[in-house]
């Protein structure tokens, strides 16, 4: 157990890996020991070494074909009184060593990407996190079951003392509880990839996370605590035996002791990342960084290191080289830094730490409360006079950017900070700003331009705080949502070619933009401009929808084939009435939900026969895009049959028009939870139906195919599913080869764009599929020009 006012120094340094050393697990045996794995692809078992102070490699396990990323100790069992070595590794697989034996035992094999994160329970059950965005649960050498929910990699897992209870932590910013293999709760509050989970008790635990921040949960879902101290991403978490207190390792080159709730030690370490840390049973903390050393620090006088040692350790840690952009140095003007003089006045505060100039050079040193003395922890790089102001570039969260705006979300609300480099992406930038603090996407247009309008023709170094004018708000401040409105026309939509549709407003047709109107959509043409070269076409983030609409012509057509259909399906001149309402309701933004009847006589209309069932159909394509219609038709009790239903009008030899408005139906269907999961659910049987119609001439169709396939990649991308990538690239990649139409091949490209975006295992499937060379003739297209545009995004990621 930590004691209350005992303070850390070196052990030991212990000298074997390689390469960076990434994971690290208290032993079970021998006692006092630990287990370390390496980029080295080597798993090491180090014992105490007898009366020194050091430690022993008993022996080193060899099994992986790539970096060991992981590792924990799977408690004794009659079978190996000792317990096992369990690691993961960038090969996919999980070894499982004894302690005798250098090779593994067996491997586990299931995972499609690195694991990166290995937890142990009761009855030898073994959790693991992988880079594939699942955590799956072990027992033995079986796979029990797979954990899916996350939308991005699985950093961090931890089996909790009552069984059946488990964490995942994940790169998507959340952390989820499973019980039995579903998932209970997601706590959300992490602002970056959540990195390591530790356990306090049955009740509590502690999560560690890229936005340099450690929080303390209750399992109930109440965040009880979040504790400050490092400056960069943290990576490791680990707490004392028997009590509350913990330590931290982060890319700061920090170790960092926390007592009774504060930091009450900094240890820096002469090495940029400090990857992983485990608490042996005596109190004394192993750390492994990104030199390849791990090192063992203690509070027991008997066990410190000699003062040869600890002058070596200073020496050493006194020669390395700190990065201000990854420190928390601040902004550094060596020449406003005082000399060595000013290292006689003693520190305020454990870890401070203070800049002085010597002959030249910038050094920093850290105030240590228990010896009373600055230590110095290296010498600052690239500050030789550059500040702010000189260089150009302004220090965010460790990283240098060419502007850092101050944004004031409301008038009493906290500011945040918007940081931009001028290669960015500007619509990229404002998306991740929106997403970061959760403000609504509809704002996308406004951010982007107001990046653009304030960066444009500035010198790099100029004041970014201040002086910008929000072309918004007239103000110097950035206010969504406040009362003096905006009078700036969004930028056009590349899809529909009018402005960007805005949720709330008071109708959703957008007028143009210019005089032009596009014949398919009716709304204004999408027009070229010379300026943008930035991305604006993909990853799409949401469903591309069919909602032009004349709901006069609708119900005169309706009205006009009701004299044709059978008696028995005949609609009453009451049927009539209800289905007017209906399309009022769902093309208007009323507040009126569609009631039971409007449903039923919807569906007696939709199973009119083929010839006239078309404008039944029209009003279905619009009436889908209504939250309570898609959950009515796409809830589990009636998804089956209405997807059925829809998928007798693909048939080859079906009517055309019912063919367009079956895919556009589907497309719809996008809009609304209850359609995504349908649409999901039933991705192998529609795809397969719908690229059947890839050989008919009707471009209309073919627009349609290609967006249902685009609103599948953007769900795809979404949820990164492999297999799911596949099967839309094969479709674009049959489809692309048949269509003409220039809207279709855009949607295409934007869907294979979307697909491939931030997944290398996708783009090697789509150069496999010569994808690329289907696809290069577009670059040379002229008008529309985004088709072209598009296509040279796609080529430069392929």
């Amino acid at each position: 157990m930590a004691s209350a006012g005992g303070t850390y120094r070196l052990r030991c340094s212990v000298v074997g890996h390689e390469l960076d050393v990434r994971g690290l697990s208290h032993g079970l045996f021998p006692p006092g020991g630990f287990v370390s794995v390496s980029r080295d692809r080597t798993a090491r078992l180090w014992a105490p070494d007898g009366p020194n102070r050091g430690f022993t490699e008993m022996h080193c396990m060899s099994g992986h074909s790539n970096f060991v990323s992981c590792v924990c100790i799977i408690p004794s069992s009659d079978s190996y009184l000792h317990g096992l070595i369990a690691t993961g590794g960038n090969d996919h697989n999980i070894c499982i060593f004894t302690l005798d034996n250098t090779a593994p035992l067996y491997v586990l094999k299931g995972h499609k990407n690195t694991v990166c994160s290995l937890s142990s329970g009761k009855f030898g059950t073994l959790l693991s996190g992988s880079w594939d965005t699942t955590a799956k649960v072990w027992l033995n050498d079986k796979c029990m079951m797979t954990l899916q929910g996350h939308t991005a990699a699985v950093w961090a897992v931890k089996i909790l003392p009552e069984q059946g209870l488990m964490l995942t932590g994940s790169a998507d910013k959340t952390i989820k509880l499973w019980k039995a293999g579903r998932c209970e709760r997601t706590f959300t509050g992490h602002e970056d990839c959540v990195r390591g989970l530790a356990i306090l008790s049955d009740t509590e635990f502690l999560s560690c996370a890229n936005d340099a921040s450690i929080r303390r949960w209750q399992i109930s879902g109440e965040c009880l605590q979040i504790y400050y101290g490092h400056t960069n991403y943290i990576y490791s978490i680990s707490v004392f035996p028997h009590c509350k207190d913990f330590v931290t390792t982060g890319e700061d080159r920090s170790l960092r002791i926390w007592k009774q709730g504060e930091c009450a030690q900094i240890i820096r370490l002469p090495a940029q990342s400090v990857w992983s840390c485990c608490v042996l049973d005596n109190g004394d903390i192993v750390v492994g960084a990104s030199d390849g050393i791990i090192r063992v620090f203690t509070e027991s006088l008997e066990r410190t290191a000699s003062a040869e040692e600890i002058q070596a350790f200073e020496n050493e840690l006194s020669q390395a080289t700190i990065d201000p952009k990854t420190s928390d140095l601040g902004d550094i003007n060596a020449d406003d830094l005082p000399g060595r003089e000013h290292l006689k006045e003693p520190g305020t505060r454990e870890g401070q730490t203070r800049l002085i100039r010597d002959n030249g050079k910038v050094e920093a040193y850290q105030w240590s409360v228990s010896e009373g003395r600055w230590i110095k922890i290296g010498e600052v790089v690239g500050s030789s006079g550059a500040t702010q102001q000189t260089s150009g570039r302004v220090l965010f969260e460790g990283k240098e950017y060419d502007y850092v705006f101050t944004i004031d979300v409301n008038e009493n609300g906290p500011s945040y900070k918007l940081p931009y480099n001028i290669c960015d992406d500007p619509w990229l930038t404002a998306y991740n700003f929106l997403q970061k603090n959760d403000l609504n996407a509809m704002f996308l247009d406004q951010v982007a331009k107001f990046i653009i309008d304030n960066t444009k023709g500035h010198t790099l170094g100029g004041n970014t705080d201040t002086g910008f004018s929000d072309p918004f708000t007239g103000s110097g401040r950035y206010v969504p949502g406040s009362s003096s409105g905006s009078n700036a026309v969004p930028a056009p939509d590349p899809f529909t070619g009018a402005g960007r549709y805005v949720p709330g407003a008071a109708s959703n047709v957008v007028a143009p933009l210019s005089g032009v109107v596009d014949p398919f959509t009716g709304r204004g043409a999408y027009q070229a401009t010379d300026a943008k070269a930035e991305n604006i076409y993909f990853p799409k983030k949401e469903a591309v929808t069919f909602d032009q609409a004349n709901p006069t012509q609708i119900l005169g057509k309706l009205k006009e084939l009701n004299g044709s259909a059978p008696e028995e399906q005949k609609l009453t001149e009451d049927d009539l009435i209800l289905l007017e309402k209906l399309l009022f309701v769902t093309c208007n933004t009323s507040a009126e939900t569609p009631t039971a009847q409007q449903l039923q006589t919807l569906w007696k209309a939709i199973n009119w026969p083929e010839d006239i069932v078309f404008p039944a159909l029209d009003i279905l394509r619009l009436s889908i895009r209504h939250p309570s219609m898609n959950e009515n038709f796409c809830s589990e009790k009636d998804s089956i049959r209405f997807s059925s239903h829809l998928l007798k009008f693909l048939s080859r030899n079906g009517k055309q028009a019912n063919q367009l408005l079956a895919l556009r139906t589907l497309c719809n269907c996008f809009v609304s939870q209850a359609g995504q999961r349908l649409m999901m659910s039933q991705r192998d049987t529609i795809m397969s139906h719908a690229i059947e119609l890839k050989l008919g001439g009707n471009k209309n169709i073919h627009v349609a195919l290609a967006t249902l396939t685009l609103n599948y990649a953007v769900w795809l991308h979404k949820v990164n599913n492999i297999e799911g990538k596949a099967q839309c690239l094969s479709v674009i990649s049959t489809v692309i080869e048949v269509v003409q139409d220039l809207e279709a091949i855009f949607r295409l490209l934007v869907a294979l764009g979307t697909l491939i975006s931030d997944d290398t295992n996708a783009v090697q499937l789509a150069k496999s599929l010569g994808v690329d060379s289907q696809i290069k003739k577009y670059v040379s297209v002229s008008e529309p020009a985004k088709v072209s545009e598009c296509c040279r995004f796609v080529l430069n990621l392929l």
